[in-house]
């Protein structure tokens, strides 16, 4: 008896000291890779930044690329860009959960269905020879079926016609909704207007085929096939970030310049 309850003893013992051990060994190796993995994230986002707008070229580093890239922050009430020290490494998504910093989204509005948006958000700048901005790439993110989907569009410094779209995070159905990322798709955007003649928002996807013939044309893409929700998604999350709620007040000011001064 006495032999098997130090049998049971000792089993317990080894199994903690090596959950202990473990849990040291997992916890040393998050530390240590922790540096590795942000630099990984800052990486991975210059990479979607840089294809959402086309720049992504064969033989060239994503550093090299993005050293064009001049990233800014934008105070989303007044349109204009706001002082921040580092706007690299301003994070928008953990200023939208913070109070002080982000705002709840009345109900009636929040065609994007995100509840709280940041005060401040980031912008990306594509400068021209002579100083001027060439196109800007603005990130958007919205609810789809089963998930928020966040992404970059990029748009010519009209403020209104679009360079490229590009989606880099969702949880939508693969084969469906999924498609959101599929190159094919996404390549319907460059080119179409996101405003209509009577300044509001007028892109959006339509469910069954763009009708060439059609005046809405060149403001519309193609729905996902199979996907309502998915594409009803991402027509309400355009609708929000070029609205007056969004990016609306900031392209406004672009729209006017044509980026001519170099600041919106």
């Amino acid at each position: 008896m006495s032999q098997a309850k130090d049998s049971v003893k000792h089993t317990v013992m080894v199994a903690a000291i090596l959950c202990l051990v473990c849990s040291v060994l997992v916890s040393a190796a998050a530390v240590v890779l922790k540096p590795k993995q942000t630099e990984n994230a800052f990486l991975d986002r210059k990479r979607n930044i840089l294809e959402s707008a086309g720049l992504m070229e064969p033989g060239r580093s994503v550093d090299e690329l993005f050293a064009n890239i001049e990233p800014r922050v934008v105070d989303l009430e007044t349109g204009e860009f706001a002082d921040v020290e580092d706007p690299t490494a301003f994070d928008q998504r953990a200023a939208a959960k913070d109070p002080e910093t982000s705002v709840s989204i009345p109900k009636e509005k929040d065609h994007a269905s995100i509840r709280r948006r940041a005060k401040r958000v980031s912008v990306y700048l594509v400068r021209s020879d002579d100083g001027g901005i060439e196109s800007v790439i603005i990130p958007v993110h919205g609810y789809g079926l089963w998930s928020t989907m966040y992404g970059f569009l990029a748009l010519e410094s009209d403020g209104n016609t679009v360079v490229g779209f590009k989606f880099y995070e969702h949880g939508e159905t693969p084969g469906l909704g999924g498609e959101v990322d599929n190159p094919a798709w996404l390549n319907q955007w460059p080119g179409k207007e996101v405003y209509g003649e009577d300044g509001q928002v007028a892109a959006g996807l339509v469910k069954g085929g763009v009708d060439p013939n059609s005046p809405a044309a060149e403001y519309a893409v193609d729905a996902l096939s199979g996907a309502t929700l998915t594409s009803q998604g991402v027509t309400n999350l355009l609708r929000y970030w070029l609205g007056e709620e969004g990016f609306g007040p900031f392209l406004k000011k672009l729209r006017t310049t044509g980026g001519k001064s170099g600041e919106a």
